[in-house]
């Protein structure tokens, strides 16, 4: 168990989540600071999991962002239990606990496409490219 006062695994976790709904929303860390009553870089510190957010702030948070609490844990289980299993040390890019901003663009854009045959075709396109990008080529 972790140092209660630091943050932890999960703390990224829900900043991470913090940060894409925010994005989702297309609000700045700015405006999000303005309506939580917070400067952008305490907000840029929860986002990053330099902070950790009490329950009664995540609550708050929730609500300006329109989510349930719960919004902020999903997955969370998943990501660490595969962090422990040893997976985090791979490629960066593929099992990175917190995404950079062009993958959480690709996801709000994914979220958006309301047609469940076009949002298949184009999750088999991008699974295919990715394992092409990562198998050796032979010519």
């Amino acid at each position: 168990m972790s140092d209660s006062k630091h943050p932890s695994d999960i703390d990224r976790i829900v900043g991470q989540r913090v940060r894409w709904r925010r994005r989702e929303l297309k609000l700045t860390q700015e405006k999000l600071g303005d309506l939580l009553d917070l400067t952008f870089q305490q907000v840029q510190k929860y986002e990053k999991g330099v902070n950790r957010i009490s329950a009664g702030r995540l609550y708050e948070v929730a609500s300006v962002l329109g989510v349930p609490v719960t919004y902020f844990y999903d997955g969370a289980e998943e990501s660490l239990a595969t962090e422990r299993a040893g997976f985090a040390e791979m490629d960066e890019d593929v099992q990175a606990p917190v995404m950079n901003s062009e993958t959480l663009d690709l996801v709000a854009a994914f979220q958006n496409i309301a047609d469940p045959a076009l949002r298949k075709s184009i999750l088999a396109t991008v699974k295919a490219a990715s394992k092409a990008l990562r198998s050796p080529e032979t010519t």
